[in-house]
Order: structure tokens, then sequence, then C-alpha cells
């Protein structure tokens, strides 16, 4: 079936209509931006320049750029591209804006005041290097290479990130992306089938679509929308268990209220049932898997009638559930999830779904689960030094066992922060920033603010002055994904060709960077130059990355643009299973650490009396807290309105619009207001917001102080035993009116 997704089309089908922003409402009267003429290029000055990729988030689309006398006018998806196409969502088209941003970080700066509330000096980037350089070096040569902790984050970040890690010697790495993202989904499905699952199902020719927590749509990446609309519109049948009327609750043929942090009790019910009953695929079980005699008699407990009351939702509706996943076998589509750090139970939910894709017989089969074959590319980095002897927190204990034993790559940021504030087992006293928010991504940021006043030393590198930039001693500016050279996207595509087709593409410069602002591999190379790290620097500019890398697949940048930015090539069969693999039931190396081999449900703690738990997701035009300073987005989505269930809201006399702001059970107050959304699409135990408002640094001028900053409210620590990552949805809170604070309805 052809599959001819237009943007008017996308919207109706996703039901985002309302909520997304059409490129025909950027432009429209109320923005006072006029739509640009650059639909054909032909005048004098103008270009299209290929090599894009996109930044807005971390889906990283492919586009071009209409460029006219140096400046960007618009972006575009890269006609070439077999991943998102010519496509570009909300946040892609407004690009632009950020590129533009009269807010953005263009100077080395040093704070002459205080941490946290700066007093910014400029200086050069000579003067800016040396300190950093100096400051950093100071503190290995007095405390050794963890006296250093670092906090990178996206595409830029990797190379630094790499630096530290190898060269320099600290283990105190923690990233955003794998400690509070999807870290503990990748170490669970690497745990029970020995990769990491990515998000890779076979959705448009899948029979049914399972989602747990999953709220596509909203979450707008481009290539990923499109394969599930597609399987949508082939008639496939869509099960959604959120404690909220999402988008893909909207599509859904059977919503599941679930009760928050319940899910593994819902996905071990259906296992339990299927398995009692004879519906599992006793052929792949047979061939493919391992304990699944210690499996089935751990979960024989949870019957429908159990996890219905832990659940809360009808035993009936679990069964609905089951049965339409057995009918519809193997060609099942069970979503791994991506933003997966929720209640500090996760590692044990990541099991279950990898467990329940298994009985399923969904691995390797058409509408299943099937990892993509990716074509070949040799990583080009620094090399591991040997440093002797090395202190990793994750080892600190007496009998020098892990911790936590299925982290993902870096050390959990709780260790780290504890650490840096306590002393103990070691001092640390310089933290590198990079690309990373922890300010707004790490749960209970006043303990982050309380690891930067123990530090000696603070550096930060960013594109905006996000609020962690207010704590640095040293900032430093690096150019936007549109002026540089850097990411290398490699994929595969079978599903909207209907042939097996792969791509390599690298993000090139559509315009040339403005300001003092320098790449990654400057800063880092001149960084280790000064801390005595010259000889092991393995490439001399970022461009020279880019080709080294590129040469491992025999292309190089000229001929990436040569082919419009994109190489493609035949692909390889994805469909057939390894004759090594297996699916882990039963892991006896986890019931060795302690934690339950077969997947187990671990009850979090109900609310409080008189409060709602918080939940928050992601906003179909800003990604977190990256895109809130951006004019054309922050147009569409100000604030994050709190969704609050119509039948509370009439107890309390909330009506629609009403201002209102939050207290936590911890005593901890929002300092901003955001607007009531009544609704009967959310559960009456709960309250929703969209996260990364807020802002507090007062040079966002366009998103300081808009909306509600969720993380502010998410003091609450609870950490996932085997894997050490954050949970995030723990928090309880209150609503405040006119300054009255009103107890939610039992």
């Amino acid at each position: 079936m052809a599959f001819n997704l237009t943007r008017r089309k996308f919207l109706q089908t996703a039901s985002l209509a309302a909520a997304s922003i059409p490129l025909s409402k950027v432009v429209s009267a109320n923005t006072g931006i006029s739509k640009s003429t650059l639909d054909t290029i032909g005048t004098s000055g103008d270009k299209t320049v290929v090599g894009g990729i996109c930044e807005m988030c971390f889906w990283r689309c492919q586009m071009v750029g209409k460029v006219r006398d140096g400046r960007l006018m618009k972006l575009e998806g890269n006609p070439k591209s077999i991943d998102n196409g010519t496509a570009l969502c909300a946040r892609g088209n407004a690009g632009v804006k950020l590129l533009y941003d009269v807010d953005r970080l263009k100077y080395p700066m040093k704070n002459v005041g205080k941490r946290g509330e700066p007093k910014w000096k400029r200086i050069s980037w000579k003067e800016a290097l040396d300190e950093c350089g100096s400051r950093l070096n100071s503190t290995v040569e007095k405390y050794g290479p963890q006296g250093i902790c670092v906090f990178p984050h996206g595409s830029s970040a990797k190379y630094p990130m790499h630096f530290f890690e190898r060269a320099v010697g600290t283990h105190n790495v923690s990233e955003a992306s794998f400690f509070q993202c999807r870290g503990v989904r990748d170490t669970s499905y690497v745990a029970t089938i020995q990769k990491a699952p990515g998000e890779k199902i076979d959705m448009p020719n899948t029979k049914v679509l399972f989602f747990v927590g999953d709220h596509l749509g909203e979450n707008v990446h481009v290539s990923h929308i499109k394969q599930y609309i597609q399987g949508l519109q082939n008639g496939a049948k869509l099960i959604v268990a959120d404690p909220r009327f999402s988008a893909a609750a909207a599509k859904a043929h059977i919503w599941v209220q679930i009760k928050p942090g319940t899910d593994t009790a819902y996905l071990l019910a259906i296992m339990n049932y299927l398995v009692e009953n004879n519906k599992y695929d006793k052929e792949f079980v047979e061939d493919y898997t391992d304990g699944f005699d210690e499996f089935s008699d751990a979960i024989k407990e949870w019957t429908l009638e159990k996890a219905a009351k832990e659940c809360d939702i009808p035993a009936a509706q679990i069964k609905e559930v089951a049965d339409m996943l057995a009918n519809n076998a193997p060609n099942i589509a069970i979503h791994p999830g991506r933003h997966a750090t929720w209640h500090g139970n996760d590692f044990q939910r990541g099991r279950a779904l990898a467990c329940l894709t298994g009985i399923l017989g969904a691995y390797y089969v058409k509408g299943g689960w099937v990892p993509p074959k990716s074509p070949k590319l040799k990583s080009i980095s620094w090399a591991k030094e040997d440093h002797g002897h090395t202190y990793d927190l994750n080892y600190n204990n007496e009998d020098e066992e892990e911790l936590y034993p299925f982290k993902p790559p870096g050390t959990p940021t709780e260790l780290i922060r504890d650490c840096a504030i306590s002393g103990k087992p070691y001092p640390i006293k310089s933290c590198v920033v990079w690309g990373q928010n922890p300010l707004q991504t790490i749960p209970k940021p006043e303990k982050m603010k309380d690891l930067f006043r123990a530090m000696d030393f603070v550096m930060c590198v960013d594109v905006m002055p996000t609020d962690v930039t207010a704590w640095a001693d040293i900032l430093l500016p690096e150019p936007s994904y549109l002026e540089r050279y850097d990411y290398i996207k490699k994929g595969t595509q079978w599903d909207l060709a209907q042939e097996h087709q792969q791509y390599i593409s690298a993000r090139m410069p559509i315009v040339p960077p403005m300001f003092e602002r320098r790449d990654q591999v400057y800063i880092t190379n001149e960084i280790a130059k000064r801390m005595g790290h010259e000889d092991k620097i393995p490439v001399k500019n970022i461009k020279e990355l880019v080709e080294k890398t590129l040469a491992s697949a025999n292309l190089s940048i000229e001929q990436l643009k040569a082919e419009d930015g994109i190489h493609i090539q035949p692909g390889k069969d994805p469909f057939e299973i390894p004759e090594d693999f297996e699916v882990l039931l039963f892991n006896e190396d986890i019931a060795d650490t302690g934690h339950p081999g077969a997947p187990t449900y671990l009850p979090v703690p109900d609310n409080p009396k008189g409060y709602a738990r918080l939940l928050y997701g992601r906003a179909p035009v800003h990604t977190f807290n990256r895109s809130q300073n951006n004019i054309w987005l922050h147009n569409e989505m100000p604030d994050n309105p709190v969704w609050v269930n119509d039948k509370v809201a009439a107890q309390l006399g909330l009506l629609e619009g009403d201002t209102v702001g939050f207290v936590n059970s911890e005593g901890v107050k929002s300092a901003t207001t955001t607007t009531v959304k009544v609704t009967a699409g959310i559960r009456k135990d709960c309250v929703y917001i969209y996260h990364g408002y807020g802002s507090a640094n007062p040079l966002m001028t366009t998103g300081a102080k808009a909306g509600v900053d969720d993380t502010a409210l998410i003091t609450k620590l609870a950490i996932d035993p085997e894997s050490g990552c954050n949970g995030m949805r723990n928090n309880f809170v209150k609503l405040i009116k006119n300054g009255k604070v009103l107890d939610i309805p039992a």
C-alpha cells in the first residue's frame, strides 16, 4: 500500500490539529511573521543547502535549508530521505528561530559574581580555555581524575565525554538520556534478549500495537509517527495503557486507564493468563527461550482479579487485552517505550515487556520486534588510557560488588551527587556540564545546586542560557546543529518503501557559525592540550572527525554533498532470527545479584491523603526545556496547563483556565503558576503537566517563568534497585488557588 502522508493528513490522523503547530499558523498574522517566498529557488542569492540533520529533538530528521544571501530562511525535510522524507515537525521548522535567537550564548563568559546569581564578564577564548585547563588540571593533580564529574547530553557532548572518561580517567559521568530517560529500558532488554531495544518495532506491518505509557503523537518523532500511522491505516488494533487520555489513547481500540506505577502487575497478569490458558507461542518458547518453568512459576500468583485490584482496572479488560494479543500473535508490536524512568520499579517493567514479546513469539517477525541492520561505521574518538587503579562509585561497598549491577553506561546520578556533596568516599571538586540542564533533568534540583556549591570549579558549554548555566564559573558558547559538522546518522528502512535500504548522512553546516562560537572538538582539544593530553588527540578538527568516520564506509563529505546529503545503499533482510538468539524469561545472573530473576512487581507508595500524583510528559511542539525560548513554539504553547479530572475540579470549584500553583508533599511550592485544563481524560488521583517549562534564568527572555517547572516539584527520590536510575513520577501535589491550598478528594 502506497503511503503518502501530507502534513494536514498527519495532523488529522494523529488527532494533533489542536495541539500541534501547522506551518500555516507559524506564518499567520498573529505572529507577525511573513510567509517565506523560497518555495521556488532561483532568484539571485538563493540556494538550497543539503546536509542538515535536525537537533530540535533527538530523533534527528534529515533536512535541507533554504538560504538567501547567507541567511537561513526556511527548513524542509530532505526529499531524498527514506527516514522522515520531506516532513518536519513544528520544532524542526522552528529551528530557524533557534539559530537567530537573540538570547543565544555568543562569547566566552566568566562569572565574577556568585554561582546561581552570576555577573558575567566577556573574556577571550584563550583566557577561558586557559582557566578551564588550569582549574581542571589542578583538580586532577590534587584529587585524581575522580575529582571531576561530568553531566553530558546530545551529539556535541560525545567527543568531550569520551575525553574525560578515557583520557582523563573519571568514572563520574551521568548522561540524562541514560539515567533519567531510556537507560533502564535498554539494560532491562539487554538482560532479557542481550540487545538494547531502541524503538525497533515493525508498526506498519503489525496486527496489534501494544503501548504501556507511550504517547505517540505527542512526541512527534516524524518517521516513527509515520510508521505508527501507517500501521493504523493498515488496520492494526491499538491497545494503550495510560492514566491519561493521551493522543495515542484517543486512537486506541482498548484504553486501559491504569493506576500509575502498577504497569508491571498488569503485564504479569497478561502473561500468566496466556500461560495458564496455553495461549502462548509454545514453539518459540521451546526454541528460543530459557527459564520458562521458573518464569511461569514466579508469575502464577498474578491472576486477572489480583491485577485488576492492584491496577484499579476491570479484570475483564485485562482478559480482553490478553486475548487480542494471543489471537493476533506473533504479529504483535510491543513498544519498548522511550522515556522509561517512571516509578523506581522500571527495570522489572522493561523485563516484563521483553518477556511478553517472547512468549508471543513476536521477535524477528513482520509486525513484531525487528532490529534493523544498519550500515557499519567505525567510531572515531579518544582511545582509552590505562590509569591504573580507578575509583568507581558503583563498586563502593565492602565486598566490591556492584551497587547497581544493571546500570546503563556511566555512574548513577545519585551516587555522584552524594559523593560530591559529602566528600565521601572521595572529593569531587570540578564539574563539567555539556549540553545538559541537570536542574530540569534530574529530580530534586536543590540537591544539584548543593553539588555546584561544593565545587571548586564549574564549566558549562551550551547553545542557550539554560538554568544550569547560571551556576557556571566559565560559560562557553557552542554552535547550533545548523552551524557545524557533527552527527553521523545511519539507519535502515523497509516498511515505507517495501524494500530493504540503508542510509548514511552526516550533519553539515547549513550556515557558518556566528559570533565567537566554537565546536566541541576545538574546545575539547584545547583543554586536552592544557591538561597534558595533546599527544592523544584523535583528530585536529570536527570536519576531520566526520571525514574519518565516513571513510570507514568508503564515503566522504564531498560525496555526500554530491548525493544530496544522503547516501542510500541496498539493505539486508532483518527478519531472519539468529541461531543464538535467546529470551531469558528467568535470568540466573539477575537472581545471583539478589534481584528477582523473573519479572516481578514492586509496589510504589499510594497517594498521601489530599494529594494527587504528579505526572508529566512531552509536549507536541516542545522538546522539554530545550525549545522553551523559541518564539514560534512559545507562541503556540506558552505554558503547560495542568490536567485535572472534571469531577475533581467540580468538587474543588476549579474552572477551565483558572490560575493555580502547586505545593508538593514535602512542602515545596512552585515558583510560578499555570492554568487549569478540566478534562474527563485523566484519573481522579492524578494531575498532569508538560515537562520543561518554568525556566528560572532571566536571560531566557521568552521562556523564563513561563508555566510551571515540574522538576522543582520532583523532590521525593525513588531509585530503581537494579539500574540506579531515577524514578520521576513519585511525587504528590496539591493545587493552590488564590493563596488557598486545595485538598484533592480521595
